[in-house]
């Protein structure tokens, strides 16, 4: 309530941007949690998610090149992640009081403690990792252990792992993930940013060389990614004959939101501040709609590959954004005809046949039973929204979400890209219905965002608000629940016309844990 807020309170959320009926209704959430999303079926081939034929390939391309050359492509990364998840189970072993002595690592491993396992695939592999010469250098110049080799050999695991992870050495579970050094090339490591500018110059060029790529960072962090594309820009411009234009921005303050302790009242920290904390990625859809772009795709940055092995992937870049073209010139079409002759009823019904058909458009019985003119009406709120066509993968049990049918609060079947835990955990057969998936969701994107007029969506209005996210966090030792924004490509997008395309698995790459840049994608040839 209103009065339970003191003057200082008010003052923190005028000072975030954040209005007091937007705190209310954050606090209605937690005493009043929306329910699950109610998954039908997975989306499958055939059934929701089509695979492209060679035909539709070579239409695709032409359409892509086409919009290409009209400069209407920008990439959009959101890189805000931190480091520290990859090194888990390195940050887990330095807690342990025992020696990290190769016998006893060996021993705990044997019993499945995964932690050990990954931290002695990482030690016996130090060798293959793109900081490797880095690593050496830090304990050549900070350890009474002369080289990286002489600490292997004398099994000195704690000081390896000490120069890796914390501020001994190379500090690498602080820095942003996107400043790793992933790749090993003939220059010195390569980071993931500097990956994405390598793939956008690949396919976001327009026809004069120019491409625009904007990456969302942490304010800590800014500075950081600004002075590493200062470093490698002009090589990147001068090798790939380009022009790239690199952008970045923050989540803004207005998008945190509320944390309560385990009875729903606001968390307050020791100093007696409410706690304010970043909304997720879901917070993002702000950042996407001030870009005011045209056709944007979106990657995650840890979804990356070593150089060499890039041809694929741009491929089913391109793939993607020239079945988005298509899509939308048929969508633009069916629209302009409805909105330019009211009393043409072939228009309605050939409109209502490509949304059922083409666009797997859910269209409510009664109202085709109605005049034409009020599904005429119907049909043009539905084609008048942003688009995204979606890469999907086969499901090799990667934790995150996947394409499902799912039944709406008014009974209207739409596809949504769904992650578990917006579900009903507590629900058998919703859990088989999600485990059941042959497909998976690996954040490949490309979003049209622009209407038949060329006017650019207000994105904001097309987000699923009661698509939150409640989760389980603490500060200072104590427990808390947090809230998060509906995710980006979840509720964030949940109002788009959502379109899924089956891609290779070779187009996803991604970086969870160290050793995942064991993997063939990441090393040289």
């Amino acid at each position: 309530m209103v009065h339970d807020f003191t003057p200082r309170d008010l003052d923190g959320f005028r000072r975030h941007g954040i209005a007091l009926k937007e705190i209310e209704r954050q606090l209605r959430l937690f005493r009043e949690p929306p329910p699950p999303i109610r998954v039908e079926r997975p989306c499958s081939l055939g059934d929701g998610i089509r695979r492209l034929d060679e035909s539709e390939r070579a239409e695709c391309l032409s359409a892509f090149e086409a919009a290409r050359a009209a400069a209407r492509c920008i990439k959009f990364v959101p890189a805000s992640g931190a480091a520290s998840r990859m090194f888990a189970s390195l940050l887990e072993m330095l807690q342990h009081p025992f020696k990290l002595e190769r016998r006893e690592l060996e021993r705990l491993a044997a019993s499945e403690d995964a932690a050990v396992a990954e931290t002695l695939r990482f030690i016996d592999s130090i060798e293959e990792f793109a900081f490797r010469d880095s690593l050496d250098r830090s304990i050549a110049l900070h350890a009474p252990t002369p080289s990286l080799e002489v600490a292997l050999q004398r099994g000195e695991y704690r000081l390896i792992l000490e120069h890796v992870v914390t501020s001994v050495g190379l500090d690498l579970a602080t820095t942003p993930k996107g400043l790793l050094p992933f790749h090993s090339q003939a220059e010195g490591a390569r980071t993931p940013f500097e990956e994405h500018l390598v793939e956008t110059a690949a396919y976001v060029a327009d026809a004069n060389r120019h491409c625009r790529v904007h990456f969302t960072v942490s304010p800590e962090h800014q500075e950081r990614f600004e002075s590493r594309r200062d470093a490698v820009l002009q090589r990147y411009n001068s090798r790939y004959d380009v022009d790239l234009h690199v952008e970045f921005s923050t989540q803004e303050p207005s998008t945190d939101t509320l944390a309560v302790d385990l009875v729903n009242r606001p968390f307050r920290t020791s100093s007696g501040e409410i706690l304010l904390r970043p909304g997720g990625h879901g917070a993002l859809i702000g950042n996407l709609d001030d870009l005011q772009g045209d056709l944007v795709y979106i990657k995650n940055i840890d979804n990356v590959t070593i150089e060499e092995r890039t041809r694929e992937s741009v491929l089913w870049k391109k793939l993607l954004g020239g079945f988005l073209c298509r899509t939308q010139e048929r969508i633009f079409a069916h629209w302009s005809r409805l909105d330019g002759s009211p009393g043409d009823e072939h228009a309605v019904e050939s409109a209502l046949r490509f949304v059922r058909e083409e666009l797997l458009g859910d269209v409510p019985e009664s109202l085709q039973e109605q005049d034409a003119q009020a599904l005429r009406a119907y049909l043009l709120r539905w084609l008048h929204r942003p688009v995204r066509v979606c890469g999907m993968v086969r499901n090799t049990g990667e934790p995150g979400g996947g394409p499902f049918w799912v039944a709406g609060a008014d009974g209207m079947r739409s596809v949504q890209i769904v992650e578990r835990a917006e579900t009903d955990t507590r629900s058998e057969s919703q859990q088989r219905i999600f485990d059941s998936g042959t497909h998976f969701s690996p954040v490949d994107l490309v979003c049209g965002v622009r209407d038949a007029a060329g006017t650019p969506f207000d994105l904001r209005r097309h987000v699923d608000l009661a698509a939150v996210f409640i989760t389980e966090k603490s500060s200072e030792g104590r427990p808390l629940r947090a809230l998060e924004h509906p995710g980006l490509w979840n509720g964030g997008m949940a109002d788009w016309i959502t379109l899924l395309v089956e891609v290779p698995d070779s187009t996803f790459n991604p970086v969870k844990t160290i050793t995942d840049l064991l993997r063939p994608a990441h090393q040289p040839r």
